[in-house]
């Protein structure tokens, strides 16, 4: 059995279908009620309270955290100790390319701790470390739809955002392997801001104006999203990536034998969202 947290978001949901599709047990677990493809139960579990996550049974647990818990205090260490004390075999962690390019941003030395404790767990473990995703702009699609308007900071500095569905496909592959290590995936290419509103634009066939907000604005937005400590780690990235953080990684293609899907064809798969 294979228990996929974060199981109804943008990289549970195609992770939970594809370990399906595959033979796997699944068992999908989210925070609110949600349906599951055929097959999958589903398990209502709050991560913030580790007793709650099912994991008898387990030989393998992919672990997203919520946004609670990537706030300065909290204590994702427990899922970890609730693997090993259950008997899981290993454990998949979706961390952040930000643990390595800013280890000491405040929230990365957090997450950074945790791929600490899962190498000494004495559990076998992959560490997937994704940049900026691309449906991150589906945050735009209200506006979009409304004013077909993009509102967004740092619209001409761009980073390789990754599809999720790519992060999924790579999840399955190391949940069903027996490899330890950290791979770090990103899309085939840099692309700003302004260049996905005219991606999003050309799938809709209409012009779709850019609006540059400033980083206090930008901000406030984020912060109905999450911990203001992880909206600032997040803008630090968005207005002055490292080189590090603008490189495109070979990892998943080493590991899918393909190229990363580009923001386009995200767009393409998405469009309707934007109408």
């Amino acid at each position: 059995m294979i228990v996929v947290t974060g199981a109804t978001g943008n990289i549970g949901r195609p992770l939970t279908k594809a370990l399906a599709e595959a033979g796997e047990q699944v068992v999908a677990v989210s925070r609110n009620a949600a349906e599951a493809p055929e097959g999958v139960r589903h398990v209502r579990a709050d991560l913030s309270l580790p007793d709650t996550l099912p994991l008898d049974g387990a030989k393998a647990l992919f672990l997203l955290l919520s946004g609670d818990l990537h706030a300065v205090g909290a204590s994702p260490v427990r899922l970890v100790e609730r693997a090993v004390a259950h008997g899981v075999g290993r454990v998949v962690l979706l961390s952040s390319l930000g643990v390595r390019t800013r280890p000491f941003g405040t929230t990365r030395i957090e997450l950074r701790g945790l791929e600490d404790v899962l190498r000494e767990s004495g559990l076998d473990w992959a560490v997937l470390r994704p940049g900026g995703f691309a449906s991150n702009a589906l945050w735009w699609a209200e506006s979009v739809r409304a004013q077909r308007t993009v509102a967004a900071p740092f619209g001409d500095t761009g980073l390789p955002i990754i599809d999720p569905a790519d992060i999924a496909e790579v999840a399955a592959t190391a949940l069903l392997s027996d490899d330890n290590g950290v791979l770090e995936l990103t899309g085939p290419e840099v692309i700003t801001p302004r260049q996905q509103a005219e991606a999003i634009a050309d799938a809709l066939g209409e012009p779709v104006r850019f609006h540059e907000l400033t980083r206090a604005e930008a901000k406030a937005g984020l912060e109905r999203l999450m911990p203001g400590e992880l909206a600032d780690d997040t803008l630090d990235i968005l207005g002055a990536p490292t080189l590090d953080e603008v490189a495109v990684s070979p990892d998943v293609e080493k590991v899918l034998g393909r190229a990363p899907r580009t923001f386009a064809d995200w767009v393409a798969r998405h469009v309707e969202a934007f109408r």
